[in-house]
């Protein structure tokens, strides 16, 4: 059984990894366009002006902003776009018929949004060294964050395409819910900045406890108590990936 587990996730995984690398042109290179427009109009042509945020130049506070937002939106867009075709296309019923487990089945696709993310992540990170220079506070700690918010929004993705009836539903969700979160999210400036009571306001964002606690491990500057995002994002983690499991075994969406 335990065999059986493991070539399942590796078909299933494997399956998706060429997919992505597959059409790289498409899931590599436009992540890597933004963030360069980014570097250039926020970090070069702003920042210069704005001198520093948070008693860091501001090219370099905005950059662990840019990283995590990269990684969060091609987590979340890999997943929910490849389950939701899946589920188009009625692939995802071959599946549910293998011998493959759920749990089997729901780490294939988060294994690979998670692998997606990273990549970008990786890429953009090697983009910000042509604009400015970093020496990390904790790689343990940075990697380790940009693997639970992955973790996260793949599982956010997941749902996100099991609840998708049509293909508009997968982009309803990332233009009107996760790009507002991720622009609130204190990437481009500081909480301290706002007034009240906006700024009690601005910490009930989750998009935000996770940018300030990746910043924090790649230059040690927050806006929040990193341990207690570090909790919320595990616990959110941990809940999505109970009522994934459930509507996975329920069939929601998938069976008829």
């Amino acid at each position: 059984m335990k065999n059986l587990c493991l070539v399942s996730l590796y078909t299933l995984l494997r399956a998706e990894i060429l997919r992505i690398t597959r059409i790289w042109p498409q899931t590599i290179i436009p992540p890597i366009i933004t963030s360069t427009l980014y570097y250039l109009i926020f970090g070069k042509l702003i920042g210069t002006r704005i001198g520093t945020m948070a008693g860091t130049d501001y090219i370099v506070f905005i950059t662990p902003g840019l990283i995590i937002m990269s990684l969060i939106t091609n987590s979340y867009m890999n997943v929910v776009s490849s389950f939701y075709f899946a589920r188009f296309s009625k692939s995802i019923e071959e599946i549910l018929i293998s011998p493959m487990l759920n749990l089997v089945i729901l780490i294939g696709y988060i294994s690979a949004g998670i692998f997606r993310g990273m990549i970008v992540a990786f890429l953009v990170l090697l983009v910000s060294l042509f604009f400015t220079s970093i020496k990390l506070y904790s790689i343990c700690l940075t990697i380790f964050i940009a693997f639970l918010a992955s973790l996260l929004m793949s599982l956010f993705g997941f749902l996100n395409g099991m609840f998708a009836r049509t293909f508009d539903d997968t982009t309803i969700v990332s233009t009107f819910l996760l790009t507002p979160l991720i622009y609130l999210g204190g990437i481009f400036y500081t909480t301290s900045l706002l007034p009240k009571p906006w700024d009690l306001i601005a910490t009930l964002n989750p998009i935000l406890h996770i940018v300030n606690a990746f910043r924090y491990a790649m230059i040690g500057v927050t806006d929040v108590n990193v341990i207690n995002a570090i909790l919320i994002i595990i616990l959110s983690c941990v809940l999505l990936t109970v009522i994934s499991l459930i509507l996975l075994t329920k069939g929601y969406g998938i069976r008829k």
